[in-house]
């Protein structure tokens, strides 16, 4: 008599896959009958469920080349923010536009595999009658993605790091030199507290939705709120409209499990069920597994919003950090301009002759002159120890030119060079000299490589937000 000879990889994987379902539809009760689906509502849910993991859940390798990068003896708040935001790359997001339908060419991917796979499942589940407990498996996966980035999101708000107050330049820049979606950020950053406000909403729907009981509360606050969000992205050029997006996308998923028994009980006013599948945590793998994964929720919220905190407190990601030259603080008229010993006078026109320069309280200094920029059209999110890669208080505007400085104590000389990266090739050197404290001389070569000498009287310029609007201002 011969023996059958069987596979051990084959029977390991399914005993494991035998595990897992055994595991994941226990959480259905034996005595709960579930109405059978229409044709079409088993291949939307098919199209969706590929979809959205595809969206939701770290597959690509890049993801975990980023997890497994950071330094996790000491790292940053951003990079859990980084990982948090990551989205599955068919094409590098470095490759796609910032802006407009381009930047959803990955969604379109996605939506062409998630076509092709439904046809597939459909093609080999032919006897399945409905898909309710994976429908509610993947409402779990949806709602912990969706909490997890409102999180993140959050945090950043709450602690103002997303939309920092407005520099002493951006303030004395022309309204027309900024992109739209600058002035957005502006408009939010003057009003730290209202900022703050917008981050406690988001960091409340995480916790609605992190409790199944009340997630169709904090779906209805994310439409309310991150629905605005998302408008606002996509008409100011914001650059995120992807992630916000997203959030939509994710919010409106779980709110259309909703929709029956909303209209049933608020329009048509007859009975109606809370839940179509009561979830039985009687068994004792999948109770565990809960309490696991939402301690892990918990503490991803406190690490994440310890973080946050530290950096506000300490190194905010968006603000250089090195203090700028000592009680130069302010805004400085050109009474002196002489280049190549040849002295011009004030012109708003000349490309050469400096009009007004600003010395921010950090490292940098923004100089107003007639000669082009070409503008910087990254969002300004990224995170960089370096001074001169901050590059938020610049990026999506025009007008001035921003110099990162070093500064020479001794010899009394900084050391220039234009913080925009179409422009990074722009180095100056200048002795400066303080005659007075309202005074500053700046001598030695430009980008050019010319001589220059330049006169700089402080302007004793008040702000009214500064001053304030419920008090008598003398100007």
């Amino acid at each position: 008599m011969s023996k059958i000879i069987t596979n051990p990889e084959t029977n390991s994987f399914k005993k494991i896959r035998y595990f897992i379902s055994k595991r994941l539809n226990s959480i259905a009760s034996p005595g709960q009958i579930h109405q059978e689906w229409k044709e079409w509502e088993k291949n939307l849910f098919r199209f969706f469920f590929i979809f959205l993991i595809l969206l939701s859940v770290p597959l690509d390798w890049n993801f975990f080349g980023d997890l497994f990068s950071i330094n996790w003896i000491d790292f940053h708040f951003h990079d859990l923010f980084r990982l948090t935001k990551y989205q599955i790359q068919f094409i590098p997001q470095d490759k796609l536009p910032l802006y407009g339908i381009g930047s959803f060419a990955n969604w379109g991917i996605a939506i062409l595999i998630s076509a092709i796979g439904a046809v597939i499942w459909a093609k080999l589940d032919t006897t399945r009658k409905q898909y309710v407990v994976l429908y509610y498996w993947l409402r779990v996966v949806v709602r912990y993605r969706l909490a997890v980035i409102l999180v993140t999101y959050g945090f950043i708000k709450v602690f103002p790091l997303q939309m920092p107050y407005p520099s002493l330049s951006n303030l004395l820049t022309n309204y027309g030199d900024f992109f739209s979606w600058k002035i957005y950020f502006q408009t939010v950053g003057i009003a730290p507290k209202y900022e703050t406000f917008l981050g406690f909403v988001e960091i409340l729907a995480a916790f609605l939705l992190f409790n199944r009981k009340t997630a169709t509360i904090g779906v209805g606050l994310i439409f309310g709120f991150i629905g605005n969000v998302a408008v606002v992205n996509g008409l100011y050029d914001v650059g995120e409209l992807v992630n916000s997006s997203f959030i939509v996308l994710l919010a409106t998923f779980l709110f259309a499990y909703d929709i029956p028994r909303l209209y049933n009980l608020l329009i048509q006013e007859v009975p109606t069920y809370a839940n179509k599948l009561v979830p039985n945590f009687s068994d004792d793998f999948l109770r565990k597994t809960r309490l696991v994964l939402k301690s892990a929720f918990l503490v991803f919220v406190l690490l994440f919003g310890f973080k946050s905190y530290q950096n506000y407190a300490n190194d905010p990601y968006k603000v250089p950090q090195t203090p700028g030259l000592e009680k130069a603080y302010g805004y400085y008229n050109v009474k002196d301009f002489i280049l190549d010993n040849d002295t011009i006078p004030y012109s708003k026109t000349d490309a050469n002759r400096w009009q007004d320069v600003v010395f921010e309280k950090w490292s940098t200094i923004s100089i107003k002159i007639n000669r082009p920029v070409k503008v910087d059209f990254s969002s300004g999110e990224s995170a960089s120890g370096k001074d001169i890669d901050r590059n938020y208080e610049l990026v999506g505007l025009s007008g001035r030119h921003y110099f990162y400085y070093e500064i020479d104590t001794v010899k009394h000389t900084l050391a220039l060079q234009n913080k925009n990266k179409n422009h990074r090739s722009e180095k100056l050197l200048l002795t400066y000299a303080r005659p007075s404290d309202s005074t500053i001389v700046l001598s030695g070569t430009n980008e050019n490589k010319q001589s220059i000498r330049v006169v700089l009287n402080k302007i004793n310029k008040k702000y009214m937000m500064f001053e304030g609007r419920r008090k008598e201002v003398k100007l």
